[in-house]
């Protein structure tokens, strides 16, 4: 998740308003003030949780952020977590059309298979980030709701909930929102466990994908051969919403660097990648816009489809 520097809002004059708004919101949701003013009591600030969302790691070029995560010991523990839940896997890909792959890319990418879940307190880490990060603390605030919501319903201890520095937990990484709105008990034990059940949250990540658009088998990213001259005319994918299509991309001087046929009629975007010493030019399909619903770096969302990839072919030696 990508951020800019900003200065926080620190005084109480400040945040006193927002705390208000908050507290309004919660009891319109059919909280007590009581149970509200709890909540926010057990939170605090926490200068580390700034600090980090204004030096992500996709700040980084290319050629320096993938080697964090294309490694082989992170291979090797895909194989081995793919192989331990291979039914689950298999039964997630064919209930929600995702290919299998992608389910174990992203857990691994995310978490190394549950390794590594985050140390910040989540409620700490949306607190800040909702009332001491003005470039989003609005959308933070809403996660901090929807975080009071969700202990609520999935009866979560919120004194030992821990995640990343934005406030994403499990073995995916999911916000509050998208906890609430796309877990599933996928081993129907009654509970939507991300926390400590790699199988709720295999089928769980399967569902955000199946939910957002995925297509099994399709493309995701094409290498494009562009002339260096019109290079800089390209107009490459800042996040915004897909309103190119694939023959507005294509043209005698940005062509595929290898001939296929493709739905040139199809919404595409375009990838630039810094390498050490070239840059390299990619195009994004579908599948490659439904990896940064969860994640709107488009150098993560090439991560993750490399290692997906890496991962097919070790699983069919």
């Amino acid at each position: 998740m990508s951020a800019t520097a900003s200065t926080s809002i620190l005084d109480d004059a400040s945040v006193a308003p927002l705390k208000t708004e908050f507290m309004q919101t919660q009891r319109a949701l059919g909280f007590t003030q009581k149970e509200v003013q709890q909540f926010l009591d057990t939170a605090k600030y926490d200068q580390g949780v700034i600090d980090a969302m204004t030096k992500p790691w996709e700040a980084k070029p290319w050629h320096q952020y993938y080697p964090i995560f294309l490694t082989e010991k992170r291979l090797e523990a895909g194989i081995a977590f793919w192989e331990k839940h291979k039914a689950t896997v298999s039964r997630a890909a064919k209930e929600f059309d995702v290919d299998p792959e992608i389910i174990i890319a992203i857990i691994g990418i995310e978490t190394f298979y549950g390794g590594y879940m985050g140390n910040y307190p989540v409620v700490d880490a949306l607190y800040t980030l909702g009332f001491y990060y003005p470039p989003r603390a609005t959308f933070f605030r809403k996660e901090l709701s929807n975080l009071q919501t969700l202990i609520k319903d999935e009866q979560l201890d919120i004194n030992n909930l821990k995640g990343s520095y934005a406030g994403a937990m499990g073995f995916g990484q999911f916000i509050p929102s998208s906890y609430r709105h796309y877990a599933v008990d996928f081993d129907h034990d009654g509970r939507r466990d991300l926390l400590n059940n790699p199988v709720d949250a295999i089928g769980s990540v399967a569902n955000y994908f199946h939910q957002h658009g995925w297509q099994p088998g399709a493309p995701v990213v094409l290498p494009l051969s562009v002339d260096n001259k019109l290079a800089s005319q390209l107009n490459v994918w800042t996040g915004e919403k897909l309103t190119y299509t694939a023959a507005d991309i294509l043209t005698p001087s940005v062509a595929l660097a290898e001939a296929i046929d493709i739905d040139v009629s199809q919404l595409a975007l375009v990838i630039k990648l810094e390498q050490e010493n070239n840059t390299e030019y990619w195009m994004g399909l579908n599948n490659f816009y439904v990896i940064t619903r969860y994640n709107r770096s488009p150098l993560y969302a090439m991560a993750v489809y490399q290692f997906s990839q890496k991962l097919k072919n070790a699983a069919y030696l």
